[in-house]
């Protein structure tokens, strides 16, 4: 039961607190250095604009596919295993899912321009490949334990 806590209160967490720094930058919050600028930017696609040919069918998508995630990780288990990371996982999902919903795309705000043009990104963007990384470890680290 601790570990549904815990994953509710971490996907809640994150939830809010990245939907507040995504209103600093709707308020108007802009700030520029020699490497990256702040600013509001809306991306109504996925990881670098793509599949925005979609259009309104992507949030739908979008919809659908988390909540077939979430269905299968309490169905599984898996939740009990590591609740804040598919926590961070399902709360910045959420985040970025409600800006299409409200907003019709992404609110991303972080631009990398030193050296090279990256790609703009928010928060939520980070946390879910954070999340995604715990998970590669954590797979790899059993597999290990599993065979030695």
């Amino acid at each position: 039961m601790r570990s549904y806590a815990a994953f509710f209160l971490m996907a809640l967490g994150v939830f809010f607190i990245d939907r507040s720094i995504k209103e600093l930058f709707l308020e108007g919050l802009f700030i520029e250095s020699r490497c990256i600028t702040l600013g509001y930017v809306l991306n109504k696609g996925v990881a670098f604009s793509m599949f925005a040919f979609l259009g309104e069918y992507l949030k739908w998508i979008l919809l659908a596919l988390i909540g077939a995630v979430l269905g299968y990780l309490f169905h599984a288990g898996l939740v009990k295993r590591h609740p804040l990371v598919f926590g961070m996982l399902i709360g910045a999902a959420l985040s970025n899912l409600y800006d299409r919903f409200v907003y019709g795309g992404v609110i991303d705000y972080v631009y990398w321009h030193c050296g090279f043009d990256f790609a703009v990104f928010n928060l939520a963007d980070v946390l879910i490949d954070l999340s995604i990384v715990f998970l590669i470890y954590f797979h790899f680290k059993s597999g290990r334990v599993a065979q030695g």
